[in-house]
């Protein structure tokens, strides 16, 4: 059920982090892997997908480029005959400024990679894989997409816009056998998020990350890659239109008191106890 052999992917943001996990994690399915991304060390992903027998080509380019979008699509068709899965999962966090710090550039910024890139790697890859008879494309969005909390005013905002932009695509490719989800990340350890797990770490606090979650951990990308495998594969067949949390239980709740959750410790050490 979770197997992609004989299917062909285009991953773009696949230099590091999840869009590398999901990548390797695609070829050893038996996927044959186009792997995108602004940075010249995409080539180390392809390396390591090549070393372990898998079959991937890297390509430089820009996520928020219709012109290298569409010849990223082509060139992935080219390559390998056809085009089954496309995962949009690039972005950018603009930084951390405070809303009324957020200058106009960072939105404008922020959007062309995080929101019109995957508008158009859905553009430009559905009509291949609509070709291909059917299959899946994948965004990455974000918890920060779901309320606020969770990420800057411009980030938190282009993946509100992810989610529903997968919606959109959803209905819009009706009777095409194209899925199109989208996968809502908590806090993964990425090279997005590297400043803010070296600044923790640093202050002898790496204890405190990812504690809002009740599994009071950060995630790993290949935790996150394993959702967007899930997501490609035929085992989510009947799933279409949906934004996924992977993120350790932390939107399944509103915010709590500090009194509730000293209660919930103490009864569950009592629990312990006993």
């Amino acid at each position: 059920m979770f197997s992609l052999a004989g299917k062909s992917a285009i991953i773009t943001g696949g230099a590091s982090g999840i869009g590398r996990a999901s990548a390797v994690l695609f070829a050893q399915a038996g996927a044959s892997v186009m792997v995108c991304d602004r940075s010249d060390s995409v080539e180390e992903t392809v390396e390591t997908i090549r070393a372990e027998g898998g079959d991937a080509r890297s390509l430089v380019m820009d996520a928020g480029s219709e012109a290298d979008v569409k010849a990223a699509v082509a060139e992935a068709v080219n390559a390998f005959g056809r085009l089954d899965i496309a995962f949009a999962n690039a972005g950018i966090t603009g930084g951390l400024p405070e809303f009324f710090e957020t200058t106009e550039q960072t939105w404008a910024d922020v959007l062309r990679v995080n929101l019109i890139g995957p508008f158009l790697a859905i553009k430009h890859a559905a009509p291949q894989i609509i070709q291909a008879g059917g299959g899946s494309i994948i965004c990455t969005a974000s918890v920060a997409g779901l309320r606020h909390g969770a990420g800057p005013v411009a980030y938190s905002a282009s993946k509100a816009g992810v989610i529903n932009l997968v919606q959109h695509a959803c209905q819009s490719l009706l009777g095409t056998n194209v899925r199109v989800n989208a996968i809502c990340p908590g806090l993964t350890e990425t090279g997005m998020t590297k400043p803010l797990y070296d600044q923790v770490r640093a202050a002898g606090k790496e204890n405190r990350i990812g504690q809002l979650n009740p599994l009071q951990r950060g995630g790993e990308p290949e935790e996150i890659a394993a959702m967007a495998l899930f997501l490609a594969s035929p085992a989510s067949s009947y799933v279409n239109g949906q934004a996924i949390p992977v993120d350790g239980g932390l939107s399944s709740s509103h915010p709590v008191s500090p009194a509730t959750l000293r209660a919930t410790r103490l009864a569950l050490e009592a629990l312990r106890d006993d």
